[in-house]
């Protein structure tokens, strides 16, 4: 008994140690110093809205992360663009009916991402993103894709702003 009373204040001033270098942002810098501009996406499918809809979910996820600050005007640290490469369909589920009736899908997109550091002149972040969500056919393709929009604009927000703010490249 008398041992745990001496070792329980060591473990606990040698974890609390531990976590005194941490801080939020990215390595180096504090959270929310640096500026960040996100550029519409250059859509090459055939896909309509779909680059508006990526560019508004990164902006969204960024702002509510809070490791960089939006810039909306004016120059800023970090500039990012992106080229929608591919958006495709899986088939998932077929009907009960027709075998060749899908009844599900996986939508994919792969997108070119590109980060550059305007105040050190370098390429932060230079590869595919992919965002993936499954879609359900009601009625039609079309309203349930456009349901699903959304849902794979916040998953390729959530991969990108990942990338930036843990410092991936």
């Amino acid at each position: 008994m008398r041992l745990l009373k001496l070792i329980l204040p060591l473990i606990l001033v040698a974890g609390l140690a531990g976590c005194a270098s941490y801080h939020l942002g990215p390595a180096g810098e504090p959270a929310g110093e640096k500026t960040i501009s996100i550029q519409p996406f250059n859509n090459q499918t055939l896909q309509p809205r779909l680059g508006d809809a990526l560019s508004q979910a990164v902006r969204e996820r960024i702002q509510s992360d809070g490791t960089y600050h939006l810039s909306t005007h004016g120059q800023a640290d970090v500039v990012i663009s992106g080229v929608i490469v591919t958006y495709k369909r899986i088939a998932m589920g077929y009907t009960d009916t027709d075998a060749s009736t899908p009844e599900n899908y996986r939508v994919e997109l792969t997108v070119h991402v590109v980060a550059r550091d305007t105040t050190a002149g370098k390429v932060l972040l230079d590869r595919d993103v992919k965002a993936h969500t499954l879609v359900h056919i009601g009625q039609d393709l079309a309203s349930a894709e456009r349901q699903a929009l959304p849902l794979i604009a916040a998953d390729f927000a959530n991969n990108v702003t990942e990338l930036l703010t843990e410092g991936a490249w």
